[in-house]
Parts: C-alpha cells; structure tokens; sequence
C-alpha cells in the first residue's frame, strides 16, 4: 500500500481545478490507496464544521482513503478546537500551518505568532503531527517576470526554506513541543542535515515532493515555463543532485506529491498561480525514477508507507 502525505484538492469555489472524487480516482491509478489533504482550501478548513463538511464531499465508497489535515491560525481558540478536532476525528491526520506565503491566506509570518502556536500544542498536550511549510519571508522577494519565469525560483532562494526550518526547531525546542514536527516538501541537503540534528532532540521529520527531486529550475526557461511555477520553487541542478543523495542515504522520511492543479489558463495567462498536479508523477517517480538513482526497494516501501504509518500512528 501506498500513501500520498501531500495532495490539494480544491473543491469549494476552485472545484474547476480539482476534486476529491477526482483526485482520488487519479491517485488510485498512480498506485495510491490513500491520501492526506490539505486544508488551505476557499474557504479554508480551521473548524470541526468544515472538517465535517469537507468529509460529506467524499463518495462513499472511497471515505477509507481520504484524511486531511486542519489549519492552523494565530487564534488561540481556533488552534485549541483544531486539536480537539484532531483527538476526536479518526480522518484528520494532523495540524498544516504555513510559515510563509503560498496559495491561500492561512500563513502566518511573525515568528512570535509561530511560537505562539507551538506554545499552544504544547500547553495543550498536543501530541500529534504539525506539517509546516516552511519559508521565511525577509529572505524572498516579491517578484514574479511571466516573461521570464525562472524569476520566482531566484526570488525565493533556499536561504528562506532553511531559515524557516531553523525556527521552526528552535520553536518546538523553546516550548517543549512533544509532538511531530514535520517539514514539507524540503528542496536542499541543508535542510536535511538541518533535521537530521534536530532529530537528536525532538521528533521531527520532512517529506520531499517528485518535482522537486527530479527537476531543477531550469524547466522553467523552457517554453510555458509558468507551468513550473511553485512554492517552494524548483532548485539548481546541484542543489536537486544534493537531495537525491539525500534520498539514496535514507534521510528523506516520506514522499508527497504537493498535488496543486490549476488550470492552463490561469497558470499561463491569469495570475500564474503556484501549484503543478504532481500525483500524475507518482507512479513513474516510485517505480522507475527512484530505482533508477539507485534506491532500494525498502527504502521506497518507508518512504510510501512505513515512516508514514509509524508516524501519524495509522491503522490501516
């Protein structure tokens, strides 16, 4: 079996971009069995209601597969009904929280009001998993040149990713956090050897997409480069050859796709928003690329599945 810890299902008033019955209908010919959503949705889900509400979307017959993450705000009574929804409900696999700007306005950028949420899972007992995606502000520039898209990859610099895993370690510490901090889609070595340190004190884990292991942001000096406008961006060639070594040595905990479709109209015309639909990726990464840079079976069988279930303590 085979879990995808990242997709973004966009039903609500973007439901013309993606569906949960269409996404796991997708995920399922990837070799997909079940999938974690995210919760910066329109609207957003950061209540129990909207958790319910999310769930009735889901046909039937597939509400085995599917379990999504709540959001996290800088609203102390929000972040306290999110882990009692966590605690209660079965289905929602943890708590997302974005520390810096991508798609959506759940993010939450003053470092005290970061440290406030881990304080709040901490006083709270919180023991589960916070996925944070992480990218720090002041180290990226606002700019985006549709004329030459590899601009957006060079306006947000790996420098943002590490910094904002930095605090996000120095947070979990400061507050006694007993839970799983867990760093999403990660791009560069030095944020992996960020977290291999930390792991000597905290648990603490990251998930690496496909996109990001396989291409660099060279794509995007290629014709529609838009199409590879995301968030975090694509890397260089090196720093992309650095994360595969990463994968080889076993370092990287789990792979997600960022599933993030938009259409073509948007990402080349409209607002080029951030987001590629990666889980069309997922079965040619697992079964031919990662064998392929010399990754065994095991490793791919934890990445998919075992680190997974340990991790959010599934039974499946």
């Amino acid at each position: 079996m085979k879990i995808d810890t990242h997709v973004h299902f966009r039903d609500g008033t973007q439901n013309y971009k993606e569906t949960i019955a269409h996404g796991l209908a997708l995920a399922k010919t990837q070799g997909v069995d079940f999938v974690f959503d995210m919760p910066n949705t329109s609207p957003p889900i950061l209540r129990k209601v909207d958790v319910e509400k999310r769930i009735a979307l889901v046909p039937e017959a597939e509400k085995k597969r599917y379990f999504l993450y709540i959001g996290a705000t800088a609203n102390e009574d929000q972040l306290k009904e999110a882990i009692s929804t966590v605690n209660e409900m079965k289905e929602v696999i943890g708590i997302k929280m974005f520390a810096g700007k991508s798609t959506g306005d759940m993010q939450i950028i003053e470092e005290e009001k970061q440290k406030m949420v881990y304080q709040t899972l901490a006083e709270n007992n919180y023991k589960g998993v916070i996925s944070v995606h992480c990218e720090k502000e002041k180290f990226m520039k606002d700019f985006f040149d549709p004329k030459s898209p590899v601009s957006h990859a060079l306006a947000r610099p790996k420098e943002a990713e590490i910094e904002s895993i930095k605090d996000q370690v120095k947070f979990a510490k400061e507050t006694n956090f007993k839970g799983t901090l867990n760093i999403c889609h990660i791009t560069s070595k030095e944020s992996v050897e960020l977290i291999l340190e930390a792991k000597k004190e905290i648990n603490v884990t990251c998930e690496v997409t496909p996109h990001h292991a396989m291409w660099n942001y060279e794509k995007m000096r290629e014709p529609c480069g838009a199409l590879y406008k995301m968030n975090p961006p694509l890397r260089s060639e090196p720093d992309v050859v650095a994360l595969q070594e990463c994968i080889k040595e076993g370092k990287i905990d789990f792979i997600g796709t960022d599933h993030a479709p938009h259409s073509i109209g948007e990402k080349l015309f409209l607002g080029h928003p951030s987001g590629f639909p990666s889980l069309y990726l997922y079965k040619e990464f697992v079964e031919v690329f990662l064998p392929s840079i010399g990754v065994s079976e095991k490793q791919i069988n934890d990445m998919t599945f075992g680190n997974i279930v340990k991790t959010f303590g599934l039974n499946l």
